[in-house]
């Protein structure tokens, strides 16, 4: 298999390898909260609702901006602004030029690793649905 990730920047890929670089860990589509006077930015365990919180992908991934209108796209323009990525984001590891993990799915081959390694969302979110304030599901961990 091409590893097009170490060939191309991420403005040289096509659409689908664009796509195919997400991780599918889910942690971009949970709430955060940010201070307003340090800009410091708190991860929640709070799931968009269109998050199916088993597999950690979008229920409705090519309408999800209908349904939720401040969804992020995405893009290779926007990366250097979105300082909220996970450290472990496929598109932010090739924006800095660093090795994708042993558990994303381009290099083991399985979209399961990511599950499997405990870096998506799958077991300890809860849907915005359900959840209330934020405020009460601040959670310890790097996203």
């Amino acid at each position: 298999m091409t590893r097009f990730w170490e060939t191309k920047t991420l403005k040289q890929m096509n659409r689908d390898e664009w796509e195919s670089l997400c991780d599918g860990c889910g942690k971009c589509c949970l709430h955060k909260l940010e201070d307003e006077e340090t800009g410091e930015v708190f991860p929640t365990n709070v799931a968009c609702r269109l998050l199916d919180r088993r597999n950690a992908q979008c229920r409705d991934y090519p309408n999800r901006k209908t349904f939720v209108p401040d969804c992020v796209q995405l893009s290779a323009d926007k990366l250097h602004e979105l300082e909220w990525l996970p450290s472990t984001c496929a598109y932010r590891l090739v924006f800095e030029g660093q090795p994708l993990p042993e558990w994303h799915h381009l290099i083991s081959g399985s979209r399961e690793t990511v599950h499997e390694a405990g870096m998506s969302t799958r077991g300890w979110t809860v849907s915005e649905t359900e959840a209330g304030e934020l405020e009460y599901h601040l959670v310890d961990r790097k996203l």
